[in-house]
């Protein structure tokens, strides 16, 4: 039995939404019988090679319609509860396309990646069982992110949105234990299944020694408000806290989304999108997820202990993994603490961190870990 992901962007590993796509894409694929992958032509001209990789892959793209039939289905979802945000991606092209794939013989399981195809393949989800793979517990984290006097009608618009995606799935795959406890309390009979964001672990070398230059990388996606909330964070309450104790520190910032460097002072690099992020990684003491806000599990941090760089993050960032600190990294609250844990790693290393980070992750968050997984 094939089974059919479906997805509402170009397979691009541009952001951690891809990254999760990627993951669940590759676990599922290792089945054993391949996989078809449906995605809407957006954000990317074509898949990248990574997906295209994949061995048994099969990709098929949807073409969106522009005008009248556009405007109609973002009619109909309006009408239907869904937000619009989510709206505005409904393809009923993708509904169409995604049909005509899941009625193909030997078609394994359908899953619906994320909320706007969840939303596209409603129709379908009436005559078959659609999985729907979550990314973040939408209701959970997104208020945080919207402000003003609407805020309480958005909040209950989304609850009840959501609670329509939990009800119709057949199967809810949520990223942490974290979301599920949110998901069953907001859906109690939802059908749930906790699928970690995972990273291709044996495609990354770890760093085997750490740099000399006493320096942070950040790595991000800086388009995304609670990284930039996080960023501002490092640089008003933290590194002028570590600077007083370590003048020659340095923060490195990759990632997209930062169109002018957020700081003047030179200790502060701005790399912006990079094609290797392992030599950014290996110019560097330890890696920062400086997360004030948001939900699910960073893949950034999952991606940082694959390194085997310790990593240094708030309690939130590491809300849905299963981490402990001071064995698999250090968490610490508020930019004082956070300083002074910098601070500590920064002059003294710590790669015993660094090393069980990537033990973690081997066992719990790799490709191979997920396959597993999704078999039973």
């Amino acid at each position: 039995m094939r089974d059919l992901l479906v997805t509402a962007h170009t397979p691009v590993l541009r952001s951690g939404h891809v990254i999760r796509t990627y993951g669940v894409a590759r676990a599922l694929a290792a089945q054993g019988n391949g996989l078809d992958l449906l995605y809407v032509g957006f954000d990317a001209p074509e898949p990248d090679d990574a997906f295209r990789s994949i061995p048994g892959i099969r990709l098929h793209e949807v073409v969106p319609s522009r005008g009248l039939r556009r405007m109609l289905a973002y009619g109909r979802a309006r009408l239907a509860g869904v937000p619009g945000g989510f709206a505005r991606g409904v393809s009923a092209e993708l509904a169409d396309d995604a049909a005509r794939l899941a009625a193909e013989p030997d078609r394994g399981r359908v899953i619906a990646d994320g909320p706007i195809v969840a939303a596209s393949l409603a129709a379908l989800a009436r005559r078959r069982p659609v999985i729907y793979n979550a990314h973040n517990f939408e209701s959970g984290f997104r208020p945080e992110l919207t402000a003003g006097p609407r805020l309480g009608l958005h909040a209950r618009a989304l609850r009840r949105f959501e609670r329509g995606l939990l009800e119709r799935a057949s199967e809810a795959w949520m990223v942490s234990e974290a979301d599920i406890a949110a998901a069953r309390e907001l859906c109690p009979g939802a059908r749930l299944r906790c699928v970690p964001n995972v990273v291709d672990v044996e495609a990354i070398e770890p760093v085997r020694d750490l740099a000399a230059c006493e320096r942070a990388l950040f790595v991000a996606s800086f388009f995304y408000e609670p990284n930039r909330r996080g960023l501002r964070f490092l640089l008003d309450e933290v590194f002028p806290r570590v600077w007083a104790e370590l003048p020659d520190a340095r923060l490195t910032l990759v990632g997209p989304g930062l169109e002018q460097p957020p700081s003047a002072d030179p200790r502060v690099e701005t790399l912006g999108f990079v094609e290797h992020l392992s030599e950014a990684y290996g110019r560097s003491r330890c890696a920062v997820v400086p997360l004030l806000q948001g939900g699910g599990t960073p893949l950034k941090f999952i991606e940082a202990l694959a390194y085997g760089l310790p990593v240094i993050a708030t309690p939130r960032a590491a809300a849905g993994l299963d981490v402990h600190d001071g064995e698999d990294c250090l968490l610490a609250e508020g930019g004082q603490r956070f300083a002074a844990a910098l601070v500590r790693v920064l002059r003294d290393g710590a790669p015993e961190l660094g090393h069980r980070g990537r033990e973690l992750v081997m066992e719990r968050y790799s490709v191979q870990a997920l396959s597993e997984l999704l078999n039973t």
